[in-house]
């Protein structure tokens, strides 16, 4: 089957030639993988897209390209300091593997952190032409081919804490419901008009989401998310669905957030991801919601690939496919980027045990 027509099918629950399949990287990891694949000149990979050439996704038969619009684009930046177009500052922290040296960057500078500066905030203007750049490179390169998703991910609680400082948001959830309300609509409304602007451009997804959960628990009770996130979400899902009924609307969590599922999908969910199996019950949420939803990921990114065995790993792959991938409606894959810790025996026996295992009824 085509890339493309391999995830259509799934995403309407007919059973394909195989599970569709997407892989994120990060950039340390991209870097081991091309010099394992000999693809050179992918020098600026960036796992959430902007000037992405895809090399290495469609070098793996990968069927999904991802093109990204919003703050999570603020990630991954080659300084040791700096302020993004937000004026969220960021800051370089480092980690140590087998396979070298890592780093990620994490937020430490808050332009809202004081009350009042939220009433001279001018935040990024969402309408600038050049922000949609790649995005139409991709549609008009590969859209042939491949399923294409605009990802909005980070859309409002993510941004939101790195706006406001995460301590003092969810406080604010609590003692300043208005001011919360104020800073959620900032990047809510930027994400919203971007992801309205992406699915007017001809992406076949909208990837939209937040990490809302913990290990064990939701990071907020679920009565606050319906308060303060449920209407916003809703609302971007309608809006998108009335540009085109057709288009899928995916919700990005990782950790455990199975009380809100049964109302992602009443608002219009049609995909979870990334189903996180350290946390959520997979078997039961594919007898509870395989009927109503398609989930995507569920290999895990904690244990099994930096950790286990190459057989571990193909036991998972197979075992996943089996119980998500019946009756369609399954996009496999790692349950966040592959980590620099990763061995690149666990990632090829991910690679080919997919490629290589026919999904049933």
């Amino acid at each position: 089957m085509k890339h493309r027509d391999r995830v259509l099918a799934s995403l309407n629950h007919v059973v394909p030639d195989r599970c569709p399949m997407q892989i994120s990287f990060t950039p340390e990891f991209a870097g081991r993988l091309s010099e394992d694949l000999l693809a050179k000149g992918v020098d600026s990979y960036n796992p959430h897209g902007g000037g992405n050439t895809y090399e290495l996704e469609r070098a793996l038969g990968e069927d999904i390209l991802l093109t990204s619009v919003g703050w999570a684009n603020s990630y991954y930046q080659e300084r040791e300091y700096y302020v993004d177009e937000w004026g969220v500052g960021w800051k370089t922290v480092y980690y140590d593997t087998k396979f070298g040296r890592g780093k990620y960057t994490e937020p430490v500078g808050h332009p809202l952190a004081d009350d009042s500066a939220i009433n001279s905030y001018i935040p990024p203007d969402p309408t600038r032409p050049e922000l949609y750049n790649d995005a139409s490179e991709t549609l008009n390169n590969y859209q042939n081919e491949y399923f294409i998703v605009g990802v909005v991910v980070t859309t409002i609680f993510e941004c939101a804490w790195a706006l406001r400082g995460l301590d003092k948001l969810m406080m604010d959830f609590v003692v300043n419901p208005d001011l919360a309300e104020r800073i959620l609509d900032i990047p809510y409304k930027y994400h919203l008009e971007v992801a309205k602007r992406l699915t007017k451009m001809g992406v076949d997804m909208i990837w939209t989401g937040d990490d809302m959960g913990g290990q064990k628990n939701m990071l907020i009770s679920p009565d606050y998310w319906r308060r303060f996130f449920k209407p916003r979400m809703a609302y971007l899902f309608s809006e998108i669905k009335n540009i085109n009924p057709e288009v899928k609307i995916a919700y990005h969590s990782d950790g455990y957030i199975e009380p809100i599922i049964p109302e992602l999908i009443e608002i219009g969910l049609d995909v979870l991801n990334p189903i996180q199996p350290a946390c959520i019950n997979i078997e039961r949420i594919k007898k509870l919601y395989g009927d109503k939803l398609c989930f995507w990921g569920s290999i895990d990114e904690q244990y099994t690939l930096p950790f286990g065995t190459p057989e571990d790993v193909k036991r998972e792959v197979k075992e996943r496919i089996k119980t998500l991938g019946k009756n369609g409606g399954f996009i496999i894959g790692p349950t966040h980027h592959v980590q620099l810790d990763t061995p690149l025996e666990n990632f090829w026996a991910m690679v080919e045990t997919i490629k290589n295992t026919p999904c049933r009824n």
